[in-house]
């Protein structure tokens, strides 16, 4: 009997041992997989002491004035640049960026376009013309190291219009573009909202803000105060201001009015005719880009989401993600428009889109 309980209790020992092992092995799998990823990695890298960010020294008619950019993350595959709204908006529009698209290791990069906050001030308006911002755009992607074979162009509403120009003359640079929250013509965005949502105002407030408009009051509180409580909330982002994330409250603070008033006009509710984005088209054009493009529009968007639906079907190898929520559809439908990024961006880098 004693042979026998000697012999039980060496092989739970055994066991013990065995499993102990295999528990180690498992938990040495799963550290190497965790550590195999290099995309937190900067080590070796140019940017790695200043924590990701580039001051790019950018030529122009005038000089040479540098703008900000911030790399997050590292994948050679898949490097996604972010064109801000505006104009003279600032990267801080894309603030929870950083909540989706490192868990699915997609590298991304925050960009100033020149006159915002972030980067070189010239304050010139003969610098303010889509030409100009799209060989802009050209060098900072040659600093970067960007091409053909990693190179996402993610455009937002001014970006929008920026990413739509740059890939009708720079478009075999890219390997996916994704226009988010711009139709390609101010005439047509000008008339969703003169037509559509100006009626879903209430009456007295859209005839008030018609009133100060045809007055070019634009500088009377009463008006921002009109826009911000009865149409941002409605199409801008659908919170309350007092919930609006830090993030966005940080890009209207740091907007550059000059500029913006100069090409887009004084608020979002349409372009007015002094501004020099008021023509701007290039629905007729669409047809022209072969790179996959992703139109991601939304619901409530200041943006006509059937509108954009159909460019989808214009450029030649289009995909439409429409979320249910606004302008900043990345804050306020979140899961639906970061998924509709990831599932454009890996279906495109595995040949699958």
């Amino acid at each position: 009997m004693k042979t026998q309980v000697l012999c039980f209790i060496s092989l739970c020992f055994l066991a013990l041992s065995c499993a102990d092992k295999n528990s180690q092995s498992a938990e040495t799998e799963i550290e190497e997989n965790v550590t195999a990823s290099s995309y937190f990695d900067y080590s070796g890298s140019d940017d790695q002491w200043t924590g990701g960010v580039r001051m790019i020294p950018i030529e122009t008619p005038k000089g040479t004035f540098k703008v900000y950019t911030k790399r997050m993350g590292n994948n050679p595959k898949m490097r996604v640049l972010l064109l801000h709204g505006g104009p003279g908006g600032t990267h801080e529009q894309f603030g929870n960026f950083e909540g989706y698209l490192p868990d699915e290791e997609i590298e991304y990069i925050y960009y100033d376009q020149l006159d915002s906050y972030y980067s070189d001030k010239p304050n010139d308006p003969s610098l303010w013309t889509t030409e100009r911002f799209v060989e802009e755009v050209e060098q900072v992607r040659q600093a970067l190291g960007l091409h053909k074979d990693n190179f996402y162009l993610l455009g937002q509403s001014w970006g929008g219009i920026l990413a739509l120009e740059y890939a009708l003359k720079y478009q075999d640079n890219l390997k996916g573009l994704i226009i988010s929250n711009m139709v390609a013509s101010v005439p047509e965005y000008n008339k969703y909202a003169q037509e559509v949502l100006g009626p879903q105002l209430p009456q007295e407030i859209l005839k008030e803000i018609q009133h100060i408009e045809a007055d070019k009051d634009y500088a009377n509180p009463r008006y921002e105060e009109l826009l911000m409580t009865h149409f941002y909330t409605e199409h801008i982002l659908r919170l309350p201001l007092e919930k609006w994330p830090k993030s966005i409250q940080l890009l209207f603070e740091h907007l550059n009015p000059e500029i913006y008033v100069y090409m887009q006009g004084p608020s979002e509710f349409g372009i007015i005719e002094e501004a020099t984005l008021s023509d701007w088209d290039v629905s007729d054009r669409l047809k022209e880009i072969k790179t996959p493009t992703l139109m991601l529009g939304a619901k409530h968007d200041t943006m006509d989401p059937e509108y954009m639906e159909w460019m989808a079907t214009e450029v030649q190898n289009g995909r439409s993600v429409i979320t249910n929520g606004s302008h900043a559809s990345q804050f306020d439908d979140p899961d639906t428009y970061f998924d509709g990024i990831i599932s454009f961006v890996k279906d495109v880098d595995n040949g699958s889109f």
